[in-house]
């Protein structure tokens, strides 16, 4: 992404943060925050480099607070440095198809099937997510189905009930995003999973858990293997 169509999503922050009147110049986690959310949204992509003046002065940080921010997304392996470039969004591996989809696999399902949260504010969430998915695919907005996606598998983990996990799966969500965007053709990946889930909403709905929670962990397997084979086989390039 070159610099100039940073300047978006640089306003936007800016205009956000006057709207809220929040001021960040003491907090690099809300403003790691902010970023990572940008990256979960599909506004920052894989190779983007983050010039560090004018992000700090979006967020309202100082630049000591912003490298800190910048410094935790690298350890979360959202971002990296690069000689010459400074820091960029990072481009993920094959290795790191496989090892989020392995803690998924472990997180995901237990939630469906275990979590203390299946409240209908949480359901209804789940079923919001669907529906914001449907439209954006009407409208043939495939960033639009990927965030959708994003937004019911943060909601599948809120049935946890648990802080702790909604704040990790965050962070899986982020390099999610970055693989969404690795898939030369978004359509045909994401279209399945518009029914698939409706389906795993409907279930909780009835209090089906244990059918859901199957039905989500043959999913996640699925999804795996065509992003595995996307990266493996040259397929995945957009956005290096």
């Amino acid at each position: 992404m070159p610099t100039s169509e940073l300047d978006p999503l640089l306003t936007s922050l800016a205009d956000a943060r006057r709207a809220r009147r929040t001021v960040m110049s003491t907090s690099a986690d809300r403003a790691a925050r902010l970023l990572r959310e940008q990256v979960v949204e599909g506004a920052l992509t894989s190779g983007t480099r983050l010039p560090e003046v004018r992000l700090a002065e979006a967020l309202g940080v100082s630049r000591n607070t912003l490298r800190e921010a910048l410094s935790q997304l690298v350890a979360e392996r959202v971002l990296r440095r690069e000689e010459h470039r400074g820091v960029v969004v990072a481009t993920p591996s094959v290795d790191d198809v496989h090892d989020v989809y392995a803690a998924r696999r472990i997180i995901e399902p237990a939630a469906v099937q275990h979590g203390v949260a299946h409240d209908p504010e949480h359901l209804d969430a789940l079923e919001l997510a669907v529906r914001e998915g449907h439209a954006a695919a009407a409208s043939h907005d495939w960033r639009g189905v990927a965030s959708a996606n994003q937004h019911f598998h943060r909601a599948v983990v809120g049935l946890a009930g648990s802080a702790r996990l909604d704040a990790q799966m965050d962070l899986l969500l982020a390099e999610m995003r970055l693989f969404f965007n690795q898939m030369p053709d978004p359509e045909p990946f994401h279209t399945p999973y518009l029914d698939e889930n409706a389906i795993i909403a409907a279930h909780l709905r009835s209090g089906r858990r244990a059918e859901a929670a199957t039905r989500l962990a043959s999913y996640l397997r699925t999804a795996e293997e065509q992003l595995a084979l996307a990266f493996t086989t040259g397929g995945a390039t957009r956005g290096r």
